[in-house]
C-alpha cells in the first residue's frame, strides 16, 4: 500500500472582471478496494455563492458551484490523498472468457450493452481492421494476450503529444495522423476493443510518475486518461495505452464514463466578451509518501 497525494491547480485569467456561470468539477476519486480516499480539500477563488454535490449516471462524484461576483481570475485548487493498492493482473477470468471470441453472460449483457456500442463513425471499417490485426487467423486468441498486445501496440505505433485545445479527437483521426494525447489514445483503444465485441469504458484520473522506473511515463504532470475493459470473472480491468500499463499501478481513478465528454475534470462558462479571456493554466503534482517509491 502506498499513499499518493495529488495537487491539481487550475487558473483562468481575464483582461477585466467577468462574471461566471455554473462550473462542474470531477476531482474526487472513486473509493474502491484498490484505492481509498483519505483526504480531499477544495479551495476556490472567488468564493462560490453556492456549492453542491451530486452523483452522475456512472456513480462519479460531481461538484457544482455557482458565483455571484465578478473577478479577473478564477482559481480551483484540489488536494487529495488516497491509499493505493496495486492490483496484480493475472487475468483470472472465467474459463469461457480466457480465449477470444467469447460472449458475455445473459445476466450481464443488459448492463454492459451501453459500453459495447461503438460511439464513433468507422464507415469503411478502418479501425476494426486495425484491431483485427492482433487476432490469430482461424484460431482462438488468448484474451489477456490480445488486450495486452493491443495496448502495447498503441503506445508503440503512435506518437504522444500534448494538445492545449479542449476535446478529444475521433479515433480515425488518431489512426490517420499517428499521434494524439492520452485522451485520444484512450478513446481509440476503447472503440477498437468495442469493434471486437468487448465492453469498455473511459477513465479519467491521475498518473503517478515514480523516478524508480527510469524514463518518465507519458502524461505525467496533467490529468490522465485510460481504459477499462470488462472481463467475466476479472471485472473491469485497467489498460493505459499511452504507457503500456496493465492494471491500476500508478493510476489514480477519478471518474469512469461511456465517452470522454462525460468525464471532463473541470468545465464551466464565463460572462463577458470573447476577447476578455487570457487563457488557462493547469498544474498537477502527484507525489508518494512511500520512501521506496521515489
Amino acid at each position: 500500500m502506498t499513499v499518493l497525494k495529488v495537487r491539481h491547480l487550475t487558473t483562468y485569467r481575464y483582461r477585466r472582471p467577468v462574471g461566471f456561470g455554473e462550473h462542474r468539477m470531477m476531482f474526487r476519486p472513486r473509493d474502491s478496494y484498490d484505492q481509498r480516499l483519505i483526504e480531499a480539500t477544495m479551495t476556490i477563488s472567488p468564493r462560490p455563492s453556492a456549492l453542491r454535490w451530486v452523483h452522475d449516471p456512472f456513480g462519479n462524484a460531481v461538484t457544482l458551484v455557482r458565483f455571484d461576483r465578478n473577478a479577473e481570475e478564477l482559481v480551483f485548487e484540489s488536494r487529495i490523498a488516497v491509499e493505493h493498492f496495486p492490483d496484480p493482473i493475472d487475468f483470472q477470468s472465467e474459463e469461457r472468457a480466457k480465449t477470444y471470441p467469447f460472449s458475455y453472460a445473459p445476466e450481464e449483457t443488459p448492463d454492459l450493452a451501453p459500453y459495447m456500442v461503438r460511439q464513433c463513425p468507422d464507415p469503411d471499417g478502418e479501425l476494426e481492421r486495425w484491431a483485427r490485426r492482433f487476432l490469430r487467423p482461424g484460431q482462438d486468441t488468448p484474451t489477456g494476450r490480445l488486450l495486452m498486445t493491443l495496448t502495447a501496440a498503441i503506445g508503440e505505433s503512435f506518437v504522444y503529444n500534448r494538445r492545449t485545445e479542449s476535446g478529444t479527437q475521433d479515433p480515425l483521426t488518431t489512426l490517420r495522423l499517428g499521434r494524439g494525447t492520452c485522451r485520444d489514445f484512450a478513446l481509440f483503444m476503447m472503440e477498437a476493443v468495442r469493434s471486437l465485441g468487448f465492453a469498455a469504458r473511459f477513465v479519467s484520473g491521475y498518473l503517478y510518475v515514480p523516478t524508480r522506473d527510469g524514463p518518465r511515463h507519458l502524461g505525467g504532470g496533467s490529468t490522465h486518461a485510460w481504459v477499462q475493459v470488462y472481463l467475466p470473472g476479472a471485472g473491469w480491468v485497467e489498460f493505459d495505452p499511452t504507457n503500456g500499463i496493465i492494471g491500476n499501478r500508478d493510476l489514480v481513478r477519478v471518474a469512469v464514463a461511456r465517452m470522454p465528454s462525460q468525464a471532463v475534470p473541470l468545465s464551466g462558462t464565463f460572462l463577458g466578451r470573447a476577447e476578455d479571456e487570457l487563457g488557462m493554466t493547469v498544474e498537477v503534482q502527484v507525489t508518494s509518501d512511500d520512501p521506496a517509491a521515489g
